[in-house]
């Protein structure tokens, strides 16, 4: 049995300005991501300039923090943010929804594909490989954070955390999904784009990939406690992400199918 190293969630203190591990993980996430999608740019040509990929990262950013702040009050807490609506807006109090920022950052890459005259897919398919990185930071920022634990275990590498106020040992979920949802999904999806694909199948396998391994850990973590588990044993988390699972098939496959069709004469 491991103890949770007490890590202070402020980084910096300058007078009244505190800095966050949280927030900084954040910015790093955005900063792997512009750091990656200049390499695909040099590397990969697929028409998009430095410029596009700042607007890219600008547009992106609304809609994490707009698209993870609303899914995290319309799937997890409806009730609570409808009796006190103005408290939605405090995000200092934490409280985002992975699926939530992921439609918000679809409905973000939709306005700039259209600025652009390209398809959400083609910018879906050049971004999809500067994810997971920042997912796997934003993991460390939960573990420094100590929220997000798992579920009991009698695993040597269980941990006790002392915010939890019961002494229990604990997955250490928030590294499972920091290893999973970031490191191995970011290997899956950097090996997958190394060649030219059909459009559409890089989105696809990122779809496919998170929501496989967002199901599997979520049988580690613990339930929320003002939601608990629903139908079959499944949590919000895994609830969420089966969509992306079928949707991510689906568009695999109509992007192998239409693919196939453009090369029959």
């Amino acid at each position: 049995m491991l103890q949770y190293p007490q890590i202070d969630p402020i980084a910096l203190q300058i007078g009244p300005l505190a800095i966050h591990w949280y927030g900084l993980m954040y910015l790093t996430g955005f900063a792997l991501a512009w750091l990656l999608g200049r390499w695909r740019i040099r590397h990969h040509p697929c028409g998009l300039t430095l410029r596009d990929l700042e607007d890219i990262i600008f547009y992106s950013v609304l809609g994490v923090v707009i698209g993870g702040r609303l899914g995290y009050v319309l799937f997890y807490k409806p009730g609570e943010y409808l009796s006190h609506p103005l408290s939605a807006l405090y995000l200092w109090e934490g409280g985002m929804s992975f699926h939530g920022g992921l439609l918000g950052v679809i409905v973000a890459m939709l306005i700039f594909a259209r600025k652009r005259g390209r398809t959400l897919l083609e910018i879906g398919d050049f971004v999809a490989p500067l994810i997971p990185l920042g997912l796997a930071a934003g993991r460390l920022g939960n573990f420094i954070n100590g929220e997000l634990w798992g579920r009991a275990t009698t695993v040597p590498w269980g941990m006790v955390f002392p915010q939890t106020g019961d002494g229990i040992a604990r997955h250490p979920s928030q590294l499972y999904e920091m290893g999973l949802e970031g490191f191995a999904l970011f290997a899956l999806i950097w090996w997958f784009a190394r060649k030219p694909r059909p459009i559409g199948q890089t989105s696809a396998v990122f779809l496919m990939g998170y929501g496989v391994f967002r199901f599997m850990v979520e049988f580690t973590r613990e339930p929320d406690n003002y939601l608990g588990l629903f139908a079959g044993g499944l949590s919000m988390g895994q609830l969420l992400s089966l969509p992306m699972i079928l949707f991510g098939i689906f568009i695999y496959w109509w992007a192998a199918r239409r693919s196939a069709q453009a090369l029959t004469p």
